[in-house]
């Protein structure tokens, strides 16, 4: 999937489009964070989760406690 990053004028129209008006000196501030959490996923889309199973599938209250590590 290509990656394209959002620039601040984008922000301010996506953030006016959502009803959460920016001001103007946090447009490049918010365009920067948002890049950095996308790349962040981008990252965890590509992880092979494999086999593992789904959170619905895990029982907390089967675990056996003792003390060795």
């Amino acid at each position: 999937m290509p990656s394209v990053e959002l620039t601040p004028p984008e922000v301010a129209r996506w953030a006016a489009r959502a009803g959460l008006p920016l001001p103007d000196d946090r447009h490049a501030a918010v365009a920067t964070t948002a890049n950095h959490i996308h790349s962040v996923v981008a990252v965890l889309r590509e992880l092979d989760f494999g086999d593992t199973p789904p959170a619905g599938a895990y029982r907390a209250g089967k675990e056996k406690h003792d003390a060795s590590v």
